[in-house]
């Protein structure tokens, strides 16, 4: 009967708010932008993905809505059966020639992007090396793969070449290095140069999700494989549509031919799921025409990244080290957790609106708020956001 699962439940649920771990939800009311409304009062937003501004970029939603009516809601059925229109091959040869890969296929999203593409192309008898800080979708993903695991502490070289030299070791046939592009919660770039450069000498496989970069990071938007040089020497490259690239929902593996082909036949979230929704396809392929020719708004968002980065140094608050657009604004000691959630609690009465993140989602006496510039904002909005972390400490303390 459920009337006992209710009860332990409802004390689970008890202890995450004893905790001060609930996630409560901010609801907008407005549409996804550098400057938004909530339930509370409009505010700027420093705490989405909308990194190149496109969520909301009057080209984009044009085309969305055109494929609306051109095209239909939904597809109503996966890829293989009677779900891929034009819209889908033409996406995925555009991601592809961004990327300067083979080809790509899309998914609903990169959670199942990369919680697809483990199992089919590494079994008993391979070798999976993952860093330490790499997102959950790709933990969730390698768990589902027989393969050997082993993890390496986040960016450090000599513990990579350790893990590779125990799965050489183990006798593996197939080796891949695993890495975000960006860590997401702290804003660093994974060494993708040494990263290949220990691939090739041990004859591994390179896997990179590139989720929080791909649109604006490297010279022309290609992501963090461009920026350290590498484009030839990665292997698979999974990523989002919903971040830089519109800010909707969808997913893609880009990679060589084969392993493309192979996904199709045999990776579960491919085949078992519904195809990206028309409006989703067009209104991404204009949002990636557009991230390919924003040589603009990536030097808006390097500089509003610079300034932020700047003027809180100078106003005395505590950042990790970066170029990213994710600036992790630090809360440590066993204090943390609670002056981070006051302040971003006090800063959305100044008008900004921020998340702070503690314990289990970052570790323990690490507490931080993640601030996500946008080539969306002004300078002005820039200031403003500096001066609310200002008056909120002033505040909370």
């Amino acid at each position: 009967m459920y009337g006992t699962v209710k009860d332990e439940l409802a004390t689970t649920l008890r202890e995450i708010e004893d905790a001060g771990l609930y996630k409560r939800e901010r609801e907008l009311t407005s549409p996804q932008s550098a400057h938004i409304t909530t339930a509370k009062a409009g505010a700027l937003n420093f705490c989405a993905n909308n990194y190149l501004g496109l969520a909301d970029h009057p080209d984009v939603e044009a085309a969305a809505a055109k494929a609306l009516q051109d095209w239909g809601f939904g597809m109503a059925s996966v890829r293989f059966i009677c779900g891929t229109q034009e819209l889908h091959k033409q996406l995925e040869r555009a991601i592809s020639d961004f990327l300067q890969t083979e080809d790509t296929i899309l998914y609903s999203s990169c959670f199942d992007a990369n919680g697809g593409v483990f199992e089919v192309l590494f079994g008993a008898e391979d070798a999976i090396i993952s860093d330490e800080l790499n997102h959950a979708s790709i933990i969730d993903g390698i768990r589902l793969s027989k393969a050997k695991r082993f993890r390496y502490k986040n960016a450090d070289m000599t513990d990579l070449r350790a893990q590779l030299e125990a799965a050489a070791a183990a006798g593996a046939r197939r080796t891949v290095v695993v890495t975000d592009g960006v860590f997401s919660m702290d804003g660093f770039l994974a060494p993708l140069d040494q990263i290949c450069d220990l691939a090739d000498e041990f004859g591994a496989m390179v896997l990179v999700d590139d989720s929080h970069a791909v649109g604006f990071v490297g010279d022309g938007g290609r992501g963090t494989p461009e920026r350290f040089g590498v484009m030839d020497r990665v292997d698979i490259i999974t990523g989002t549509l919903g971040k830089a690239l519109g800010g909707a929902s969808g997913g893609y593996v880009a990679a060589h031919q084969e392993i493309v082909d192979l996904l199709r036949q045999r990776s579960r979230p491919y085949l078992f799921s519904n195809a990206v929704a028309p409006s989703v396809a067009a209104g991404s392929l204009k949002a990636l025409q557009i991230a390919a020719e924003s040589a603009e708004a990536r030097a808006q968002l390097t500089r509003n990244t610079e300034l932020f980065r700047s003027l809180m140094t100078q106003a005395g608050f505590d950042l990790l080290p970066g170029e990213h657009p994710i600036t992790p604004v630090m809360f440590p000691g066993e204090d943390g957790a609670r002056k981070a959630a006051q302040i971003a609690e006090a800063m959305l009465d100044e008008g900004v609106y921020v998340i702070a993140f503690s314990y289990p989602v970052v570790p323990a006496g690490k507490a931080r708020i993640r601030v996500q510039l946008s080539a969306g904002h002004s300078e002005e909005d820039v200031r403003a956001c500096v001066a609310a972390f200002v008056a909120a400490r002033d505040k909370v303390a």
